[in-house]
């Protein structure tokens, strides 16, 4: 494979996600294995700017597959959204001998991938890292699945109070814009009804649903609530339920940065190894401004444009079957 690259930079921006170690992790060795050259880069476009670089090679980055966050460390830049913060950037790339970058976050870290790409006209690829499968262009994103199996287990310990109790638990999970996170693992813990930001359905369907539920006898009864969704503040949704059901002992658990943390699952591991590779792959294939991802098993590259642009949306048979199975 010919290719006029021979060093690779790799940063993390952003909000954190379990597996962004191992796609690290695949980055560095992928250079290693086609005989490059690896720097590493703190705190993301902040280090950029500020020259924090580390030569990166397969033992540097041993002992962190199984590492939750990211050891390069991740930050939201002010300064790189200006054109002198990124002229900084570009600099110390090219200072470096830098010839690709590769960029690991979500939406914010890839538009602004694009503007420096297409302000001075170098390589950049894209590794979808983020615990809310937003991104168009790929079926999982790294993180959502170690995310949703951290909210299944809170909920399954939650499960055993409301048994206990007879209570009802609004359950709350991230998701400003998308309700992915909300929907999978209410599905995956057999909630009652599950609140996305994608449907802007009244309280009164909560309410018949709960209504529903008690006439099933249920002991325990969990909601799901995405914390974008349309029917606002979890406490308020709360509240509104109990002057409706004064007989409910109703509770809100906000599971918050929770998920982010811990270990990364076995798909993500293997999520991130794949797209590492492909991402280090792609730069020497010539590829450029792209996302590298993952449909129906097959890695894949989306333009960032579009990626950024184009709105993933959930799997309407997963919504149909979670709703078949709360009754």
């Amino acid at each position: 494979m010919k290719s006029p690259i021979k060093k690779i930079a790799v940063l993390t921006s952003g909000g954190d996600a379990p597996g962004m170690n191992a796609a690290i992790r695949a980055v560095v060795r992928a250079t290693n294995f086609y005989k490059l050259n690896c720097l590493g880069i703190y705190q993301g476009y902040t280090g950029l700017i500020n020259g924090e670089f580390e030569l990166l090679n397969a033992r540097s980055v041993k002992n962190i597959l199984q590492r939750g966050g990211t050891f390069l460390k991740s930050s939201r830049s002010k300064e790189f959204r200006t054109p002198k913060g990124r002229k900084a950037a570009y600099a110390n790339l090219i200072n470096q001998q830098v010839d690709a970058l590769v960029t690991i976050g979500g939406d914010g870290t890839f538009t602004g991938a694009q503007i420096f790409s297409n302000e001075f006209d170098f390589p950049v690829m894209g590794v979808p890292g983020t615990i809310d499968n937003d991104l168009y262009g790929t079926d999982f994103t790294l993180g959502f699945d170690s995310a949703t199996n951290v909210v299944i287990d809170c909920v399954d310990k939650i499960r055993d109070t409301a048994e206990s109790h007879n209570r009802l638990f609004f359950v709350e999970v991230m998701g400003r814009d998308t309700g992915f996170i909300a929907l999978r693992s209410g599905l995956a813990s057999g909630a009652i009804d599950v609140i996305l930001p994608e449907e802007n359905k009244p309280i009164s369907e909560l309410i018949n649903a709960l209504e529903t539920s008690l006439g099933h006898q249920k002991t325990n009864k969990i909601v799901m609530v995405a914390e974008g969704n349309p029917l606002g503040n979890t406490h308020e949704i709360a509240q509104a339920i109990r002057q409706h059901f004064p007989q409910f002992d109703a509770k809100v658990t906000i599971l918050g940065h929770l998920q982010r943390g811990g270990a990364p699952s076995c798909l993500d591991r293997v999520l991130a190894s794949q797209l590492g590779v492909a991402a280090v792959e792609g730069l020497l294939a010539g590829k450029n401004k792209v996302m590298v991802g993952i449909q129906k098993n097959e890695i894949v590259f989306t333009p960032l444009a579009k990626a950024i642009s184009q709105k993933s949306v959930l799997n309407p048979n997963l919504l149909r079957v979670s709703k078949i199975l709360a009754t």
